[in-house]
């Protein structure tokens, strides 16, 4: 039997702004003339007979549960979201209806769902809806950049702030009160943001300033400011266009493949037998005289499997981007009106008893030879997403997966600290843009290849 679904405390911050609505001091107005009441009355029945004189089309939505007035289903959405939606596909279905406040959505939650959105009727779901988060990141300031630490927490707000669910994302009217607090927390490190990138623009500015016509681009970022430079360039780059392509590079470089790594370890901590497989392949093919090179990787099969296997059991971004349906579509003989946000739950697909065998063990040996890959080809497989927009950057991302997860366990010997029992590690998420431990994985790792490998140059 699923597990019941729980209302949120969501709904009561939003009756809470009702309630301070409803008890303000009231205005002393002056009672409405004749003519007035008579105007509006005519205005009213001339509404009426319009909207009744035109006929409405009447959708035959999927199965969904009854929403709310004014919140529709939002009770129903807690803090890790695609929890919330497998437990309401494990009730009506793989495809699944809801209200979102303002706005009607669909989640798709089996292979054959997220064909039909991804692959065979993809160019009707190729835009994205339009957020607080996505508004407010890229704007003016300048300033100094920041310390590691400083660093690592815009990042970690990034995240949070990009995957969190906005009240007035969904209730377009409540976002001026910001009941929540995120878009005054979007606007903060948006600036702090922008200062960075202002620094990173200036840096490589200056030295092309320095080297004049000596100068030679190192890097894309350079490449970028000659073409924003270029007045013939048929499709213009601005610098706000340039700090756009920075920050994506910083979001898809860091923090999805460390996440992907930390799940990994986590895994791999809780489930010996697995680690000491890994490793009896490194030292096999690898030996002890040498870290492991990009070269290497097609030859750790095992290795491989043991990605494919974490990225099934903790995609970093569980509910895909949200895309936004163009036009009205046909689906399993059901309707999805124009104007329909939909969400791919993959994190439920990689669970599914009905498509994965002993879903909840971590078992890379299920894709030792089978042929199944994380490219977008395989519906029950996509921690990249499929299709036009699935993730550009799975190539990088991929090899510094392989790469960083590798080199931690050829290079260290890894254990839980004393007194941690595997069966005793906590799983926990929290929902961001990305879905990373609740709590840091905290292990123990002993060196050992030669020191000299070790150094940093």
């Amino acid at each position: 039997m699923p597990p019941p679904i729980r209302r949120t405390p969501i709904t009561h911050s939003i009756w809470r702004v009702h309630v301070g609505v409803l008890h303000s001091r009231p205005m002393e107005l002056p009672p409405p003339s004749p003519t007035f009441l008579a105007a509006a009355l005519a205005a009213a029945l001339f509404l009426v007979a319009v909207l009744r004189g035109r006929p409405a089309r009447k959708y035959d939505l999927p199965p969904g549960p009854r929403p709310w007035p004014v919140i529709g289903n939002l009770d129903l959405i807690g803090p890790l979201p695609h929890h919330s939606a497998r437990d309401l596909s494990a009730r009506h279905g793989p495809l699944v209806s809801l209200r979102l406040g303002s706005f009607h959505a669909v989640v798709a939650s089996s292979p054959d769902m997220a064909r039909f959105f991804l692959r065979t009727r993809d160019l009707a779901f190729v835009d994205r809806p339009r957020t607080a988060a996505g508004r407010k990141y890229i704007v003016d300031g300048a300033g100094s950049p920041f310390t590691p630490e400083e660093f690592r927490w815009l990042i970690d707000e990034h995240f949070f702030l990009n995957g969190v669910l906005n009240i007035g994302d969904v209730i377009p009217w409540l976002s001026c009160l910001d009941p929540q607090g995120y878009v005054k927390r979007m606007k903060r490190s948006a600036k702090m943001f922008d200062r960075f990138l202002e620094h990173v623009l200036d840096e490589h500015n200056e030295r092309r300033r320095r080297e004049g016509e000596e100068f030679v681009a190192r890097d894309m970022v350079d490449v970028l400011l000659e073409l924003a430079d270029d007045p013939n360039l048929e499709v213009p780059i601005h610098r706000d266009g340039v700090k756009g392509f920075i920050l994506d590079l910083i979001g898809g470089g860091t923090d999805t493949s460390a996440v992907t790594v930390e799940w990994a370890m986590s895994e791999l901590l809780r489930n010996p037998e697995v680690l000491a497989k890994a490793t009896e392949e490194l030292d096999r093919v690898i030996g002890r005289d040498r870290l492991v090179a990009e070269e290497d990787i097609p030859n750790l099969p095992y290795m491989e499997a043991v990605v494919k296997e974490t990225m099934r059991l903790h995609p970093v971004a569980p509910l895909l981007t949200p895309r936004l349906c163009r036009e009205d579509v046909s689906v399993g003989g059901y309707d999805v009106p124009a104007g329909t946000r939909v969400l791919i739950n993959i994190w439920a697909i990689g669970r599914d008893p009905a498509v994965w065998e002993a879903p909840m063990a971590f078992r890379p040996e299920r894709f030792v030879g089978s042929g199944v890959d994380v490219k977008g080809q395989d519906l029950e497989l996509l921690p990249f997403g499929s299709g036009r927009r699935m993730c550009p950057g799975i190539g990088l991302g991929l090899k510094m997966v392989h790469m960083i997860l590798a080199n931690l366990l050829h290079a260290f010997a890894w254990r839980l600290p004393d007194g941690v029992a595997a069966e005793d590690l906590s799983m926990e998420e929290t929902f961001g843009l990305t879905v990373p431990r609740r709590v840091p994985l905290e292990a123990v790792a002993e060196p050992k290849l030669p020191a000299h490998l070790y150094a940093l140059s």
